[in-house]
């Protein structure tokens, strides 16, 4: 079979395999220099080789070309022999990232949201009807992270054998790294350093596992690709500076200045996100002791101009305390009411945005909203009242009891006509009885309330 082909535009469609190696190399979209023409696809050419050389005497022949012209035509022909199939740029401008890591700084105890972590570590509570980390290892694989490495020192087999289901669903991969005393947030990272860098070069992600956003971590990467520094970070602008250490930046090319903590005076507006892209080369400023990223290491990037801040667009909320937790989901079904309005519920008993999961049953005359979110397998029975609440997988509300401005753990029971309001939280497996009422109570695991809470008080 011999193939007369003119046109050096022709898009080449090659399958290799290196059986002697076990190895197959495929190449997709590849273009030979073109003239500026329009390319245009032709049927594919599979050839089945031994040996490197004999691709290219077979291609040679199959083009009619000799091996040094089919060469001078594919000036990079070696890098794209050791090379995987080659992918088209991402629609919409997004380039996608593949081979990419991440670290989520998960912590320690969660003891501001307690009692719900004393069942669960922190990142594995459920926010908007799926684990907090969830979350964020989804956004992460959307970009093309390959693997996801929690830095924890609370709990590492309990996260791994319950993330260990989305591990295989997602297909990405997710390990730990155990500190055996607090390292802060940048000693993580120099524990992990066998696990981040590869040899690729390719900047890294670094997460708070506590943060809620819209994750743009596409645009994060094109940012921190054009601008060429070291490091850069989210940044997302707040009301009152004077409470948070302030980004002083450049705000035309995003070049972080300097930082300052709780200014008196104003110097700006944008604080620290939580969320950093950053160059394997950052590690060498990282020693194994406990030091913070934010204190320490970044600024001294600043004093070397190498670091880049990129204003978070969209909402943000650290909600690793129950306040901002309330907070947070309203800002997340918010963003959820733009950006996929169909996974929010409808009917007559919902007012605003309310989250409500596929297994879960809302019995009749409810009214159900605004912010709410009712997880897996509750039910919810009829004539309840729930608004600016969560309610955990596996909860029963009975009939008439209404829930305001609080959480209620998993596996728990609020008895009918009872009243739970003003950031009352229940733990996991809570059962409160018939007409009672929590005024702000925080009641531990496994308690069974039977008289009612009129101040804010911890219920052990």
């Amino acid at each position: 079979m011999e193939h007369a082909i003119k046109s050096p535009a022709l898009l080449l469609s090659l399958s290799l395999s290196l059986s002697s190696q076990g190895e197959r190399i495929g190449f997709r979209r590849h273009w030979l220099p073109s003239s500026g023409r329009n390319p245009t696809t032709r049927p594919g050419i599979k050839v089945e080789l031994l040996w490197k050389g004999t691709f290219i005497a077979a291609c040679g022949k199959l083009l009619g070309w000799t091996g040094s012209s089919f060469l001078l035509c594919i000036p990079d022909f070696y890098n794209l022999m050791s090379r995987e199939t080659q992918r088209p740029p991402h629609r919409g401008g997004r380039e996608e990232q593949a081979g990419m890591k991440a670290l989520i700084l998960v912590g320690g105890f969660g003891t501001r949201l307690r009692p719900l972590t004393l069942s669960v570590p922190k990142p594995l509570v459920e926010f908007a009807n799926k684990p907090m980390i969830l979350h964020q290892i989804e956004a992460l694989k959307e970009v093309g992270v390959t693997e996801v490495v929690l830095a924890i020192n609370y709990q590492p087999e309990v996260m791994l054998n319950f993330l260990k289901e989305f591990e295989n669903k997602l297909g990405i991969k997710i390990t730990c790294s155990q500190e055996t005393e607090p390292l802060g947030t940048a000693g993580p990272l120099a524990l992990a350093r066998d696990k981040l860098v590869d040899g690729s070069g390719e900047p890294f992600f670094v997460l708070n596992s506590d943060v809620i956003s819209e994750y743009p971590f596409a645009e994060l990467i094109q940012f921190h690709n054009a601008h060429g520094g070291e490091a850069t970070i989210l940044v997302t602008q707040v009301n009152e500076p004077s409470k948070y250490g302030v980004v002083v930046m450049d705000e035309e090319t995003g070049k972080v200045e300097r930082f300052v903590e709780k200014p008196k005076a104003f110097v700006g507006n944008k604080i620290n996100a939580g969320i950093y892209l950053l160059n394997p080369s950052v590690l060498g400023r990282i020693q194994l002791k406990p030091t913070s990223i934010e204190k320490q290491v970044f600024p001294q990037i600043a004093a070397d101009q190498k670091l880049f801040a990129m204003v978070l667009p969209g909402f943000w909320m650290d909600i690793g305390q129950p306040k901002d937790y309330i907070t947070g989901l309203r800002l997340y079904l918010d963003a959820l009411r733009k950006k996929s309005p169909g996974k929010l519920a409808a009917g007559a008993h919902v007012v605003g945005n309310v989250l409500v999961h596929e297994t879960a049953v809302v019995g009749e005359g409810c009214l159900i909203g605004p912010d709410v979110s009712v997880g897996p397998g509750c039910v919810v029975e009829a004539g309840v009242r729930l608004s600016r609440c969560t309610v955990m997988r596996g909860t029963r509300i009975k009939k008439h009891a209404c829930v305001s401005g609080s959480i209620i753990g998993t596996h728990s029971t609020v008895g009918q006509w009872a009243r739970i309001e003003n950031m009352t939280i229940l733990g996991e497996d809570v059962h409160v009885g018939d007409e009672i009422y929590s005024n702000g109570g925080v009641v531990l695991p496994h308690k069974e309330i039977k008289s009612s809470i009129l101040k804010p008080e911890i219920v052990m």
